[in-house]
């Protein structure tokens, strides 16, 4: 019984620590993205937070972006919580775009209507950060 627990306590493990990625593997730190839009939904998951934008252009098209944050605990000790980041109001967001060159995005830093300006990714020196932020 203990060995069928370890195996699957194993493969569990296994899996969580090939599913998470590093920055580079998805993101590209020569693609900055910088851009003002209207957060339209927060999704509070592990490991990472995701930030959904829209976009308007000049010609009016809206571009939906999605924007992995930290992990809900990392933001949580940086200040924001569920009712500190509501839908609906408008954001500045910088960041690296996916390599794919896909609507999607590392966010690195938000900033609210009010000016305040917020952390959003991985600490500097861990294996999520750009190689910038590391040193």
């Amino acid at each position: 019984m203990r060995s069928k627990l370890a195996l699957a306590t194993l493969l569990l493990t296994a899996a969580q620590v090939w599913a998470h990625h590093s920055f580079s593997a998805e993101f590209d730190v020569k693609k900055p993205i910088h851009f003002t839009g209207v957060l339209t939904r927060v999704e509070w998951v592990n490991p990472h937070t995701w930030l959904h934008v829209d976009v308007k252009a000049a010609d009016g098209q809206v571009t939906s972006w999605m924007l992995e944050a930290g992990t809900p605990n990392v933001l949580f000790r940086r200040g924001l919580t569920k009712g500190s980041v509501p839908v609906g109001i408008e954001v500045v967001v910088d960041g690296f775009q996916a390599k794919d060159g896909s609507p999607k995005g590392s966010a690195r830093d938000l900033t609210f209507p009010d000016g305040r300006k917020v952390f959003l990714g991985a600490d500097p020196g861990s294996a999520g950060a750009p190689e910038e932020d590391k040193k």
